[in-house]
């Protein structure tokens, strides 16, 4: 695991006290947006280990058996009908409604296993607020990756590390964890594909103690990615540079 030291300098961050506990019991919620992902869920379920407590499926109006599947899969499921249409939407909706100490996003569509949640789970317990997933830091890696996504996700890096200071490998992966106490900092507003990198630069401007986890992203098994790369590249460029001309301070609870 990369450790991502906070850089404080012009965020105006205020200082926290630590957490003196080490909540090895802590209680784990998996958050996971859907469209029409009946498919993949077959998978993506089955690799979530047995020890997770809760599971929340934001359903973005699938047309298919999205929710049925996910309820004959795991019929504890929790699912969460989404009222916006967006990636940032479904995540506000889904960690609104998990009741985790620790809170974990991850996809729907079979690039992302379960089975790594553990190490997600194990960053937090060894004492960061917050973990990311990186395919780019050592140990990670991508077969689903372009050139041009590559490189673009190359230049979101280079932006966040000029414009912030954060340091980090891969800006655009939507594997993470949080404590749920800590999510108040990063405060998700905004609807889009680009709330995967929102999260990123307000946990690091919050001065969360921020752990980098590496990721193997496989190939979306079932169905096309909503993904376009021009479209949320220049969302994602707005946001850097919204955040970047906004003052932030942290506030105060």
């Amino acid at each position: 695991m990369l450790l991502v030291q906070p850089e404080a300098a012009g965020n105006r961050v205020e200082s926290r006290p630590e957490r003196t506990d080490s909540r090895a019991t802590a209680t784990v919620s998996v958050i996971i947006p859907t469209l029409n992902e009946a498919w993949n869920l077959a998978f993506v379920l089955n690799t979530i280990p047995q020890w997770v407590d809760e599971v929340v499926i934001v359903d973005g109006r699938s047309l298919d058996d999205t929710e049925r599947v996910a309820r004959v899969l795991r019929p504890d499921v929790k699912v969460v009908a989404q009222t916006r249409r967006g990636k940032g939407a479904a995540l506000r909706a889904g960690l609104a409604a998990a009741t985790g100490e620790i809170l974990v996003i991850m996809d729907a569509d079979g690039s992302m296993n379960g089975e790594e949640i553990g190490a997600f789970r194990d960053a937090l317990l060894s004492g960061a607020d917050y973990a990311k997933g990186s395919r780019f830091c050592k140990g990670g890696g991508s077969v689903d990756i372009t050139r041009l996504r590559r490189f673009g996700d190359w230049g979101i890096c280079l932006l966040i590390r000029v414009l912030f200071g954060a340091r980090y490998t891969d800006g655009t992966y939507g594997f993470k964890a949080v404590w749920a106490d800590q999510l108040k900092f990063i405060r998700i507003d905004t609807d889009g594909f680009e709330v995967e990198l929102l999260i990123d630069i307000r946990a690091h401007r919050a001065g969360l103690r921020t752990v980098e986890v590496p990721c193997f992203e496989t190939h979306r098994i079932y169905g096309t990615s909503n993904l376009n790369a021009a479209r949320d590249g220049l969302r994602c460029l707005r946001v850097i540079v919204r955040e970047r001309l906004r003052g932030y301070s942290v506030p105060s609870f």
